[in-house]
């Protein structure tokens, strides 16, 4: 007692608990209404006013990670000057002239950054094969691209410890995986799932699974290590860094240890068909789809659907166990997977022109709470605020739309329909148009772009369009003259009046053409809040099809800003993705058939990137050139046949492409009609 030391006094005397923590910032509401702040989201204050409660950590320079990104931001400043110097100082002087002309273009600091990239490395490779610059230009830029709040700025080696001291999910590695001992990484990638792959498929409760996973009970009925493994290298496609690649910088190998691991304790889980093998098996169709080399898509979608009827969660037989009988965690699962399920299959059905699979789900929809209407989706790892989440108003949105779509791909899609008369097709199709836009005009006020929503309500509007576009596009036995109809009204203004009695052709080509630029605006605002680095991989097809949509206009113009700025992003989303550089290719392909590279050549509206895509008389290499290999299989395997990659450049043409090369052959679906038994034809 006599060494202990004397109470710390505070300036009028007081004595000062020295046990209590010091805040280290306020909320942004704290520090505009300059009350004290509790420092823990949601603080006091904003629980009392019931007040959205917002930290920027950027404001913080008190902390450990914010003192380390300004030093990170320094040193990244500093290194662009040395090597803009260097290009100053370059014996040719046609880099430096070259670095001045796209100075004064107003170039952002992040094509500054690439260019300089581009050309250090021709300097310092003259004497190299020119693929061996391409290849090392590519991964200088994997890390050092990185859109979003700030430079951008990566460590090529990630120091995982700094990255991870914030995450918004911890769990362990152990005894979930083999492949790594290191919770910090786990922690990490298990994050970037939860935060840009998970909200818009959402086929496992999120809560449920963090909360198992974190006991490290691998007896558990709602986590297994097939199902964490599983998760893992799905969440690898979002993370920079060298720890989620097997090979440094090799974007193929991204994830594949963790898949390895998976793939191995799905064959020794197949024996029991359990919730989280459902679960793990739905990651693989997912990882597959991505990875667009073995044809598995389809095998493992058909796979997981089987599962969720033997379980009894969708199709005609009964639920396998009693709803009364078990754990809310169990109750809470069951149904987010049901209806997760539901959503893959009629999002992958509908995409690809074909009939879903699933008609009945045998489980409620999830149970709303009010405290997820309180909950902020966390932008990991940017820096940037946080966002109200919504994530159970966005689920029950997306189910209603997913039935329209169920609708229309069973209705429309469908084998038996092509017997229909012209006119059944056509109220069908009206009657579907109505139920769209009257699902459009019903979105919440929340769902507004202006309101900056999260990337998953931006990919739930995209879907919205790419249906408007798919249901209009897609027309069989359809040859039938028409008469005029009242003008209608497109999809961005669905509450303005509208005659639906007969859709011309003249008039779906107007839907589709607006449909297509409402997808490019939405990419735009994407871009602007979030990067493309991350966006879901729905969003790659939802560009795709809007730039297809765009590229049938029998007036298409490759300077229309909508068209160049959709192409800029789909550059950014394929260029992360083995699946999206060789759709990319084929896309370049398909402009460059339009013979407009004079046009682009001249001009000041592209970038010199975009002019070397698509100017058919380019002679500048490309990353994107290698990819034309991967596309091999579309005239080699004999499942594929009459898929050309030269020459027919129709939209339907680019989805059956799309499908084979990401889910493969669907051998329980019957085959399509060809091209020549559908087209669309424009007015």
């Amino acid at each position: 007692m006599g060494d202990s030391p004397p109470p710390e006094r505070g300036r009028r005397g007081s004595v000062v608990d020295l046990t209590k923590k010091r805040v280290s910032m306020a909320c942004l509401a704290c520090k505009k209404s300059k009350r004290k702040c509790s420092g823990v989201a949601p603080c006091d204050n904003c629980r009392a006013f019931g007040r959205q409660c917002v930290f920027d950590e950027t404001l913080d320079q008190r902390r450990r990670v914010a003192a380390k990104r300004t030093a990170d931001e320094l040193g990244y400043h500093r290194d662009m000057l040395n090597d803009l110097l260097k290009v100053m100082r370059a014996e040719d002087q046609f880099y430096a002239l070259r670095l001045l002309e796209i100075i004064r273009r107003d170039a952002t600091s992040e094509e500054i950054r690439a260019h300089i990239d581009d050309t250090l490395a021709q300097i310092e490779d003259t004497g190299k094969e020119s693929e061996d610059v391409i290849r090392k230009l590519e991964d200088v830029r994997r890390v050092i691209n990185v859109e979003g709040a700030g430079p951008s700025f990566r460590p090529k080696v990630m120091d995982i410890h700094y990255l991870c001291d914030e995450v918004p999910y911890r769990v362990p590695a152990k005894p979930w995986t083999t492949v790594t001992e290191d919770a910090d990484l786990v922690s990490h990638l298990v994050s970037l799932y939860f935060t840009w792959d998970y909200p818009f498929h959402a086929f496992l409760d999120r809560d449920v699974f963090l909360k198992h996973m974190a006991s490290g009970d691998t007896n558990s009925e709602l986590c297994s290590p097939f199902l964490v493994n599983a998760l893992l290298a799905n969440a690898c496609h979002f993370s920079d860094y060298s720890e989620a690649y097997v090979h440094p910088g090799d974007m193929v190998t991204k994830g594949n240890d963790f898949l390895a691991e998976a793939e191995r304790l799905k064959d020794e889980e197949s024996t029991r068909l359990t919730l989280p093998y459902l679960q793990g098996t739905l990651l693989l169709y997912e990882k597959f789809s991505l990875s667009g080399e073995n044809d598995l898509g389809y095998k493992m979608l058909h796979q997981a659907i089987w599962i969720g009827e033997s379980l009894g969660l969708i199709g005609p037989k009964k639920l396998s166990v009693d709803l009364g009988q078990i754990s809310q965690d169990m109750d809470a699962s069951l149904k987010q997977t049901a209806w997760g399920l539901f959503h893959i299959d009629t999002v992958v059905h509908t995409d690809f022109l074909r009939p879903s699979l699933i008609d009945k789900i045998n489980l409620d929809r999830p149970n709303r709470h009010w405290a997820d209407e309180m909950a902020l989706w966390i932008p990991y790892p940017s820096h940037r605020p946080p966002r109200p989440s919504y994530l159970r108003q966005y689920f029950d949105e997306s189910c209603n739309l997913c039935e329209i779509a169920r609708d229309m791909s069973q209705r429309l899609f469908s084998i038996d329909e092509a017997l229909s008369s012209a006119e059944d097709q056509r109220r069908t199709k009206e009657a579907l148009y109505e139920r769209l836009r009257r699902w459009y005009a019903g979105l919440p006020r929340t769902f507004d772009t202006a309101r900056k929503p999260t990337p998953y309500v931006i990919m739930l509007r995209m879907q919205y369009h790419t249906l408007v576009i798919n249901l209009f596009l897609f027309k069989i036995n359809d040859n039938t003259p028409s008469t005029e109809a009242e003008s209608l009204t497109t999809p961005q203004s669905p509450k303005s009046p509208a005659s639906l009695s007969i859709i011309s052709r003249c008039n779906a080509e107007v839907i589709t053409q607006s449909a297509a630029r409402a997808i490019a605006a939405l990419a735009r605002l994407h871009r602007k809040e979030y990067g493309m680095g991350r966006a879901h991989h729905f969003a790659m097809y939802a560009i795709n099809l809007a730039l297809f949509a765009l590229l049938e206009q029998p007036n298409f113009d490759i300077l229309d800003q909508d068209f160049l700025s959709l192409a800029s992003a789909f550059s950014r989303i394929a260029s992360r993705s083995h699946l999206g550089r060789n759709l990319f290719h084929l896309f370049r392909q398909h402009v460059r058939a339009k013979r407009q590279g004079r046009r682009i050549r001249e001009s000041h509206l592209a970038n010199d990137e975009l002019k070397v895509l698509f100017d058919e008389e380019a002679t500048s290499p490309s990353l994107w050139d290698e990819y034309a290999q991967g596309l091999e299989k579309l005239n080699e395997d004999t499942r594929y046949h009459g898929i050309r990659i030269e020459g027919d450049h129709s939209l339907f043409e680019m989805l059956d492409r799309y499908e084979s090369l990401s889910l493969g052959k669907d051998e329980i679906a019957p085959e399509r009609p060809r091209p020549g038994e559908h087209e669309y034809i424009p007015c």
